[in-house]
Order: structure tokens, then C-alpha cells, then sequence
């Protein structure tokens, strides 16, 4: 799934970031960094609350390019300078995170995160 389509699916704004065209395979909605780390172990796009640098680190430690978050939540000029630096995506949706997953999953995204 394109980028692209991902901001028509959860009516998202693009904050930071360019290659809409990008190709999303997977996807994964957490809160806890720590979740993210211990269980996404490919390029995916990463849906969240959480506002703070912490979430762009992660995903780079991840090679996450895409990030939402969800909750209408936006994040400060830092995070968005430190993604842009980064060359990451960075989207914003109003949609929850339980509602933003479920849209995605049934457009055909699937889900990433199972413990192995």
C-alpha cells in the first residue's frame, strides 16, 4: 500500500516527509517504544500517541520510515525537524489508534509485531 493511499484511508494531513509513492507493507500501533523494539522487526509504518523525539529514534533504530499519529495529536517542531532530518514520513490523523489500525488492516495492510 502507497503512502498515499494511507493519507485518503485515515483522512491524514502529511506533516513532514516526501515519496508518498512509497510502498507500506506492514504496520504496527503502539505507545511503548519498547514494544515497538521488541517486536517489529521489518520496514513498517508505526501508528502512535506518543509525541515525543523518542518516537522518531525508534523508528530509525527500526528502520520505520513512516510514522501517524493518531489522536489529531501533533507533535512540536523538534520531532518534526529531527524526522525530516532523518528522511522519515511523518502523518497525523484524527482517527484513534484503534480505528486507524482497523481501517488499515481492512484496506489489506497487515499487521507486524508477533513475537517470534
Amino acid at each position: 500500500m502507497k503512502v498515499s493511499e494511507i493519507i485518503e484511508i485515515l483522512e491524514a494531513e502529511l506533516l513532514v516527509g516526501t515519496g508518498t509513492d512509497m510502498e507500506i507493507h506492514a504496520a504496527c500501533g503502539a505507545d511503548l517504544m519498547s514494544d515497538v523494539m521488541a517486536y517489529v522487526k521489518d520496514n513498517v509504518l508505526l501508528l502512535t500517541g506518543l509525541v515525543s523525539p523518542q518516537v522518531i529514534r525508534t523508528a530509525e533504530m527500526m528502520d520505520i520510515k513512516a510514522v501517524v499519529f493518531v489522536r489529531g495529536k501533533n507533535p512540536g517542531p523538534a520531532v518534526l525537524e529531527l524526522a525530516e532530518e532523518k528522511g522519515m514520513i511523518v502523518l497525523t490523523t484524527r482517527n484513534p489508534m484503534f480505528i486507524a489500525c482497523g481501517k488499515l488492516y481492512g484496506a489489506g495492510l497487515i499487521g507486524k509485531g508477533v513475537r517470534e
